[in-house]
């Protein structure tokens, strides 16, 4: 979708004005050239003729183009002119994940602009129709864009109803959406995959409800995002629904199918807790399950309530090489749970990690994607906080906060400061979560308690969560909230620390000193990858394996 043109009120400019001009002229005696004047009308007419055939082509219907919102490091994604309200998503799977799935999508919308078209996010998949409230759309392919043009012009405020009948296929292409288990399917949108799955306004700036419509074989159980509204009964195929009860971003969203177990349980408050697991790894997964209640207490005492209606873990067979904090449900490879070279403490570490982002990350959601590290840093902060409860000494924040100091003017040349990271790697768009991002990031909010003090950094936290609870958040909010509570402004020091090129003296630790950007690149040589990044497993020998 475009955006509306802005028509002045004012003389024309630009090439209507030189148009006019060269009308005006070719109307005025030519003096110097007597024969010219009987061409006076032939050049009128010519001159009428040009003005003319410049307004038709102007009229004529613009050939469709990807849109985006102007995110510096998915300029594609999102589109401007309207705001998602809402999706409701059904899919039929038949029992095959190398099969491209049928799906209807319904979005409701508001439009925010003038529109004669708009444009959603959507690729990998084939779409069959398209209605815009009740009546057939024109739609055409653009790049990853699916351009709609409904039979009537679209005023500000005005409610859309969209029905995409379409296929998904989750086979896919190596660039995220649907992830093919060993039972079935999950999902994995981060950052920029969700329509790959489904059409959408593919940004975490627009937040919308959802349902899920999922109907499988008998013998295959479906969750989704939010809570069970139905589980179709015990036909020889059933349909379950699901809806979530708070906003989400479509990077967020989950589907699983699979030979599942359900494993119910309650946290803080009656906290309803829903875990997901391959049915044949139930017995080996339980001891880890159990964890959840108190992991979720131990966050809720730092930052307060848990911002969902549910939660839960659901453990993907399969080899995905990251974890992933979809909203209400967190989907973790199993291999981290089943790899008996790690300790506990890391296994429960990065469990947290995940669960953390359902407040930082998932409820209050990035404004643009440069804003990712306020997800990455908070997530990584109470992971290492976890860690070191759990691990002693050996894995103290302060030593790993030093580590990261050592490594962090490296790590800014090699993926930009923290709130300003480099854009993807072509062909690698989940690049842009380096070390930078992770542990570079964290060592900002150590920075900052530093210069704060435990007591109103620990404000900040819980007033950074209560402020934004479902909605989307940027550095400018974070840096206007900490000086507030700071008493007085905190934006020179954060500027440094999140935009520079050169990784500032850290408060209260003079003697802390930082590799030249070479030596630190020199030495993570030959280091796991960190581009999904989760630090490298702890104990030699042991896989290596992300987080997000």
């Amino acid at each position: 979708m475009s955006l509306p043109l802005r028509r002045s009120s004012c003389e024309p400019q630009g090439p209507a004005a030189d148009r006019t001009a060269a009308a005006d002229r070719s109307a005025a005696p030519d003096r110097d050239h007597p024969r010219a004047r009987r061409g006076r009308i032939p050049r009128r007419a010519t001159a009428l003729a040009i003005a003319v055939a410049a307004t038709i082509a102007a009229a004529a219907p613009q050939p469709p183009e990807p849109l985006g919102i102007g995110d510096r490091l998915f300029p594609s994604l999102g589109n401007p002119g309207y705001h998602v309200t809402s999706y409701d998503i059904s899919l039929d799977y038949a029992g095959h994940n190398d099969r491209p799935l049928d799906m209807v999508t319904v979005i409701k919308a508001r439009a925010t602009a003038n529109l004669d078209r708009l444009n959603l996010d959507f690729a990998d998949g084939t779409v069959r129709s398209v209605t815009v409230d009740g009546k057939p759309a024109r739609h055409q392919q653009a790049g990853e864009d699916l351009v709609l043009t409904p039979d009537a012009h679209i005023s500000p405020g005005q409610d859309l109803r969209i029905v995409v009948h379409h296929t998904s296929d989750p086979r896919g292409h190596g660039n995220g959406g649907w992830i093919r288990t060993n039972d079935g399917l999950a999902m994995a949108n981060q950052a920029d995959a969700a329509h790959r799955v489904f059409p959408c306004n593919d940004h975490p700036s627009d937040k919308a409800q959802f349902t899920f419509h999922i109907t499988v074989p008998e013998g295959l159980v479906a969750v989704a995002n939010g809570l069970p509204v139905d589980a179709g009964g015990r036909a020889a195929r059933r349909t379950w629904t699901y809806r979530t009860a708070h906003p989400m971003a479509t990077e967020l969203a989950q589907i699983s199918i699979g030979h599942s177990s359900v494993i119910s349980q309650r946290g803080p408050h009656g906290l309803p807790l829903r875990d997901v697991v391959p049915a044949s790894a139930k017995p080996a997964l339980s001891r880890w399950l159990a964890k959840t209640p108190e992991q979720v207490a131990w966050m809720e005492k730092k930052v307060g309530r848990f911002p969902f209606e549910a939660y839960g873990v659901l453990v993907a067979d399969a080899s995905t090489g990251f974890e992933l904090e979809t909203q209400t449900l967190s989907l973790f490879e199993k291999r981290l749970f089943t790899t008996a070279q790690l300790p506990d403490w890391y296994v429960e570490s990065v469990m947290v990690h995940e669960l953390s982002h359902q407040w930082f990350g998932d409820s209050v959601s990035p404004r643009r994607w440069s804003d990712v590290w306020l997800n990455e840093a908070h997530a990584t902060w109470y992971e290492a906080l976890y860690a070191q409860e759990k691990g002693g000494q050996r894995v103290s924040m302060e030593a790993r906060m030093k580590k990261a100091y050592e490594m962090s003017d490296g790590w800014r040349a090699d993926g930009g400061p923290p709130a300003l990271p480099k854009i993807p790697e072509q062909g690698r768009k989940i690049s842009i979560f380096r070390p930078v991002i992770y542990d570079g990031s964290a060592l900002v909010l150590y920075a900052l308690r530093q210069k704060m003090g435990q007591a109103g950094f620990e404000r900040l936290e819980r007033e950074w969560v209560g402020r934004h609870h479902d909605g989307v958040a940027g550095t400018a909010d974070f840096i206007e909230l900490a000086s507030e509570i700071y008493g007085h402004n905190l934006s020179g020091f954060l500027w440094e620390w999140l935009y520079g090129t050169k990784t500032p003296a850290m408060p209260g630790h003079p003697e802390w000193k930082a590799q030249a950007a070479e030596q630190s690149k020199t030495k993570a040589k030959g280091a796991a990858p960190q581009s999904t990044a989760r630090r490298a497993a702890p104990t030699q020998g042991a896989p290596q394996l992300h987080k997000r």
